[in-house]
């Protein structure tokens, strides 16, 4: 597995207070962890935090799994 799983992985088990074992790059925040919109900002603030990224509101909407995610990092990765 990539660094940035394993990166993305250790924020959302921390944010969400979950054990990770089962997260995949196919785990979807809503559907599969039932974050809320408050779980969601923190999952964003915690992205943006450990990758030294901003994340605008409207990218934010659009990342809705662990790939979204991955993906979105490995872009705009500085």
């Amino acid at each position: 597995m990539s660094d940035t799983f394993n990166d993305v992985k250790a924020v959302i088990t921390e944010v969400l207070k979950i054990d990770g074992d089962q997260l995949t790059p196919e785990t979807r925040f809503i559907e599969d962890l039932k974050a809320d919109s408050m779980d969601q900002f923190f999952l964003i603030d915690g992205f943006c935090e450990k990758f030294d990224l901003a994340i605008s509101d409207e990218d934010a909407r659009n990342i809705k799994s662990v790939k979204d995610v991955i993906q979105y990092i490995e872009t705009h990765k500085k």
